[in-house]
């Protein structure tokens, strides 16, 4: 978790934002939020939640718009202090609209796209979010089906979507709405995109509760189709064997395909290494119920990874109250054991701020050039992008009593726990 130190309150005779006014809000909100509502009938409830909705996605297309006028003042102001190569700008939006946003770069780098396409031709359909008619979720599904084309193309697409009343539709028949009307608009453009969409087909892994995980790949769609199909007739053929079916469809295409991208002869024949970080109490007190942690996935049962069929390595972090047990080095980079110790440390996800993504770099708080030095406390992991975003103008990173501190170039203050015993909110708004 993460907590941020807004600077100085600006003048509010200024005109400009409402610093005033949504802080006012927020008390207001925050006080009907604590009221008791058992004197409330269910109709009254209903129209507030209804109201309540209308505000959510009204103030959503307020932030929509204030992400937009911060990202054209700070590459306005980056421009004119010499940095003008584009890759060097768009990371030094997102990263702070990430940090203020309390969410991932990724996260970010949306809002930043959507906040500028609805400003560049997507009138009508900005206006309905401001208005709150249109949430957050549609607007920005429209946003992306236009995101190839030009601003006059977009102009179309909004003229054609106010023949359809968008406030009746749900979210899938928008975004099918959109797509098939940008691809009237522009088929050129939509058969090139299809095209090049194709280059970035991907597998990829991610954590889920108890335990598990998803297992994603991102292909054509022919070809997904196909590989769905193949299980679902490898289902149907075992079906049909005399032998009686002890699984159901899903556990069976699910072990199935397991068992043909491995090879292995069932599902359950293992043959991995595994971080774990095991609790001194399991050690100590192997009946203890405490769960290990894979780094990264979380927490699973100890006994079902030991009773896991396969060959399963385990590279053992012993933790206490949470915290990995390290070491120190006396080498220029984090290599070997102390490297391991510092992913463990947050779980094998950047360090930064609300960011989830993989480490990819260990990085020195202090730079070796400036008298760092190769230690644990010294070290975090971090991801490409946080690696890359603090060598740029105006941002520091330095460790204090309450934890790293890293300052963004207009002057606000996030701090990071060094793990997920810390909890510590966001700061408020002020």
């Amino acid at each position: 978790m993460a907590a941020v130190d807004d600077p100085p309150l600006p003048d509010t005779d200024n005109p400009g934002f409402p610093h005033l006014d949504l802080a006012l809000i927020q008390v207001a909100v925050e006080h009907a939020a604590c009221a008791d509502t058992d004197g409330a009938g269910e109709a009254e409830l209903i129209d507030q939640i209804t109201q309540l909705q209308t505000l959510q996605t009204s103030l959503a297309a307020l932030q929509t718009a204030r992400i937009r006028g911060f990202a054209r003042t700070h590459v306005a102001a980056r421009i004119a202090a010499g940095t003008v190569e584009p890759e060097k700008l768009d990371r030094s939006v997102r990263a702070q609209v990430a940090l203020a946003t309390r969410t991932s770069p990724t996260v970010a780098a949306g809002r930043v796209r959507v906040a500028r396409d609805l400003h560049d031709g997507l009138d009508r359909v900005r206006a309905l979010h401001a208005a709150g008619a249109l949430n957050a979720e549609a607007a920005a599904a429209i946003a992306a089906a236009t995101d190839h084309l030009d601003t006059e193309q977009r102009r179309e697409v909004d003229r054609r979507l106010a023949d359809h009343d968008l406030t009746e539709l749900g979210l899938g028949r928008i975004r099918d709405l959109a797509r098939s009307i940008a691809a009237r608009v522009a088929p050129h453009q939509f058969r090139r995109r299809a095209r090049e969409v194709r280059e970035g087909r991907r597998v990829t892994v991610r954590p889920a509760p108890d335990g598990m995980a998803y297992l994603s790949a991102y292909l054509p769609l022919e070809q997904a189709v196909s590989c769905l199909a193949a299980l679902t007739k490898a289902h149907a053929a075992a079906s049909c064997s005399p032998e009686p079916l002890t699984r159901t469809r899903g556990q069976f295409t699910a072990d199935t395909l397991v068992e043909r991208l491995t090879g292995a002869a069932h599902a359950g024949q293992t043959d991995l290494q595994l971080q774990v970080l095991v609790p001194l109490e399991l050690l100590v007190d192997p009946d203890s119920p405490l769960p290990v942690e894979i780094p990264g996935y979380g927490p699973v049962p100890a006994d079902l990874l030991a009773t896991a069929d396969g060959r399963i390595t385990w590279r053992r972090l012993t933790t206490r109250a949470g915290t990995v047990v390290g070491g120190d080095s006396r080498q220029r980079n984090f290599t070997g054991f102390l490297t391991e110790v510092i992913r463990a440390r947050t779980r094998n996800r950047c360090a930064d701020p609300y960011c989830d993504a993989p480490i990819r770099h260990i990085d020195h708080i202090r730079r070796v050039d400036d008298g760092g030095i190769t230690e644990l406390e010294s070290g975090r992991g971090v991801c490409e992008f946080h690696n890359h975003v603090r060598e740029h103008p105006g941002w520091r990173v330095e460790r204090t009593p309450e934890g790293v501190t890293t300052t963004t170039p207009t002057g606000h203050t996030y701090r990071a726990g060094s793990g997920p015993s810390s909890t510590r909110p966001g700061g408020p708004l002020r």
